[in-house]
């Protein structure tokens, strides 16, 4: 779902100055519920020592990238590095992208990916933990946190979640409410590159994304029947007023489903997921995180 660009680019403008401490991140390679490798990489906390909030210690983004991203991948590397002026960050490919093992279920199993990406990030000693996901990944982080609960609560789909694997907050970006939307032009396409044959092979050949050739079964819980169960977690939802993936029925709909505990922000100007986020929005987004309670 963020295989294109709808609306505005957004390019990096944070540049290190000489009151920054760079720190060295860690790649690993880790391990699914399921068995699928996953590759990801831990930055610390970027040190600067004139910025202010102050990034804390105690919180860490984890961040779900849109469909045919990766963590190699430009706009994803811009996005952590924007966080990293607040907390230290988590970034990994999804399966079947980049170097991970597996395909693409096109946001099913990928929530076992993400509480791996969530176990890890408590394993550096985070105690507050900030999921953030774009297009495919808003939908996984919704559906992970109403799966994931802090107590454990069985998800319904036969897994019981972990308590290790709950975030502490939730930031959706240019997600969809439900399945199966057909209504812009890229979904159509999207529809395309993921049901046919030579979808999927112009994914393999084209995008570097192995799609699974078999279709859901069952349909996983959707995000606007996901986002109910979330509460009291805190929940933001983001969505660009020119997104060419998903018209703005799309974000009202996640908030009127998630009631009080959730807050809308619909962006004027931006398009949809990583490529269309600006500094400004994504530095919204980590001083929104630092402020949220553990």
């Amino acid at each position: 779902m963020s295989a294109g660009t709808a609306g505005h680019v957004a390019r990096s403008t944070v540049r290190p100055n000489s009151e920054t401490i760079r720190r060295t991140p860690l790649r690993t390679f880790l391990h699914t519920d399921d068995g699928v490798t996953i590759d990801s990489v831990y930055d610390p906390a970027v040190v600067v020592y004139d910025a202010s909030p102050p990034s804390s210690g105690d919180l860490v983004f984890v961040v779900a990238h849109g469909f045919t991203g990766d963590v190699d991948k430009p706009h994803v590397r811009r996005v952590a590095e924007a966080f990293a002026q607040y907390g230290a960050v988590v970034t990994f490919s999804f399966r079947g992208h980049g170097r991970s093992g597996g395909r693409s279920t096109v946001g099913d199993r990928e929530v076992l990916d993400l509480a791996a990406a969530v176990v890890w990030a408590r394993e550096q000693g985070h105690a507050r933990v900030v999921t953030v996901g774009f297009s495919m990944g808003g939908s996984v982080v919704l559906r992970h946190a109403a799966l994931y609960g802090p107590e454990g609560d069985a998800d319904g789909q036969g897994r019981r979640g972990r308590t290790e694997a709950h975030a502490d907050a939730v930031v959706s970006v240019s997600a969809p409410a439900r399945w199966y939307y057909r209504g812009t032009a890229p979904m159509r396409k999207l529809h395309w590159l993921v049901t046919r044959p030579e979808g999927r092979l112009v994914g393999r050949l084209g995008l570097k994304t192995r799609i699974e050739r078999s279709g859901w079964d069952p349909v996983p819980l959707s995000p606007v029947e996901a986002v109910p169960r979330i509460a009291p977690t805190p929940l933001l939802v983001v969505h660009g007023e020119i997104d060419g993936y998903f018209p703005l029925d799309h974000p009202r709909m996640l908030a009127d489903a998630a009631g009080d505990h959730a807050e809308l922000w619909l962006e004027p100007g931006m398009g949809h997921a990583e490529h269309a986020a600006t500094d400004d929005l994504l530095a919204r987004i980590g001083r929104w995180a630092g402020s949220q309670e553990s």
